[in-house]
């Protein structure tokens, strides 16, 4: 197998990984009582001083926007779920 080959083959996965967050918080604002919209989780973020607007949401949960680390947090807070379930952890609440 080629060098080229097996560089691939180790990329490939990397990409399939690359977007954990997105999917995550499409989860948390769709599970979100009651029903919170890309809108209403964009204003959310705005208020708390983040530029997100409903498109920047969209991009973001179909993985074409990455997520700085100050935006996870601000996430996190308003879909009330945390950091690390939105990287990907399993949920450990107990609620």
């Amino acid at each position: 197998m080629g060098i080229f080959l097996r560089s691939l083959l180790f990329i490939i996965p990397l990409a399939v990984q690359r977007n954990i967050v997105g999917p995550r918080v499409r989860e948390a604002r769709r599970r979100a009582k009651p029903h919170m919209s890309q809108v209403d989780l964009a204003a959310k973020l705005q208020v708390l001083g983040f530029k997100i607007d409903q498109s920047a949401i969209s991009k973001i949960e179909n993985g074409n926007r990455p997520v700085l680390d100050a935006e996870l947090a601000a996430l996190a807070k308003e879909l009330k779920v945390s950091p690390s379930w939105l990287l990907g952890e399993p949920d450990t609440s107990t609620s």
